[in-house]
């Protein structure tokens, strides 16, 4: 995802539903590793309140805790159906899932089927290269190599982000790749791209090539609207639902 979901308080829900439909299971287990953002609170909290009410077993693994939560990650992560990635340093990410071995066992992961997810650093990851703003200036940097090809995330909401995977992808420092809006995601299975979608209407997918001539071609690829997508008429009827459940327990509060 190029942003989205739940860690930025995205009011449609339809991605991270996605996330657990892709795992084709009636419960799925899903766990949230927040190591990116040094593993923040809020992101943790924001994750229980969008999960918590849905028929899934949740939990999270904070490797800046371990000695607390008495816990092997490693373990844990290959006991999930689904494993979702928050945002924030990339290159800080690595490093850390390295020193814990858990770059292994995400490898291990994928090779068996369980859904790997993730948005903004958690999204680039899988690829083998991004660009990372973990030093303050844009610029490109190696991922775990899983999917062939780059990413660059938050086209429209981190506009200084683009033209580094540009210039990037147009001298070869990083492979051709995708940019994705806030809101868009790639769905690959195996290595290949299976779809493209986007829980707004006009969030955009966009490959990047280089052109032969120092510089690149970019193509906006096909998208499909997620159910339960803004403006979708299950985001109406869901909103609806919202509207009359508040009324509901407000009327409980008079009465109780």
């Amino acid at each position: 995802m190029g942003g989205g979901g739940f860690t930025m308080n995205e009011r449609t829900p339809a991605l991270d539903r996605f996330v657990l439909a892709l795992t084709e299971k009636p419960v799925p287990k899903v766990c949230f590793l927040p190591t990116a953002s040094g593993d923040h609170r809020e992101q943790v909290t924001r994750f229980y309140e969008r999960f918590g009410g849905w028929p899934c077993e949740t939990s999270t693994i904070s490797l800046f805790h371990l000695g607390r939560d008495r816990i092997n990650p490693v373990e844990r992560l290959l006991d999930q159906d689904a494993i979702y990635v928050g945002g924030g340093s990339m290159r800080n990410m690595l490093a850390i899932w390295r020193e814990h071995g858990l770059d292994g066992a995400m490898r291990t992961a994928w090779e068996r089927g369980i859904v790997l997810a993730g948005l903004s650093a958690g999204a680039m990851c899988w690829f083998e290269g991004g660009v990372s703003m973990s030093g303050g200036a844009p610029e490109a940097v190696a991922g775990l190599g899983f999917l062939p090809g780059s990413l660059s995330v938050h086209l429209d909401g981190e506009v200084e982000r683009m033209p580094t995977f540009r210039s990037s992808v147009a001298s070869g420092q990083l492979p051709p790749g995708y940019a994705l809006d806030d809101g868009a995601a790639v769905l690959f299975r195996g290595t290949e791209l299976a779809a493209c979608v986007v829980s707004h209407r006009g969030a955009r997918v966009v490959r990047v090539v280089p052109d032969g001539a120092g510089g690149v071609q970019e193509q906006n690829l096909p998208v499909r609207l997620l159910p339960g997508a803004e403006g979708s008429k299950e985001m109406r009827a869901e909103s609806r639902g919202v509207a009359e459940m508040r009324e509901l327990r407000a009327g409980r509060r008079r009465w109780d």
